[in-house]
């Protein structure tokens, strides 16, 4: 898994009744994009994340 500042991560619930997280990566702690990457979450917390298989970068567009 690769990503950069400003992507959004997706970590899909594992459970039936808990809600998917968003957040945005604000920064990234491994070599060449990989993990780990500390995120900013829609509800206000902050935290490093290890992406497992049921996480999603969507990559930000960038303008040129």
């Amino acid at each position: 898994m690769h990503a950069a500042v400003g992507d959004q991560l997706h970590i899909h619930s594992r459970s039936v009744g808990m809600a998917d997280r968003t957040g945005e990566i604000t920064e990234v702690r491994g070599p060449n994009g990989e993990p780990p990457y500390l995120v900013s979450f829609e509800d206000g917390h902050e935290g490093l994340v290890y992406p497992g298989p049921d996480t999603v970068v969507e990559h930000s567009k960038k303008i040129s």
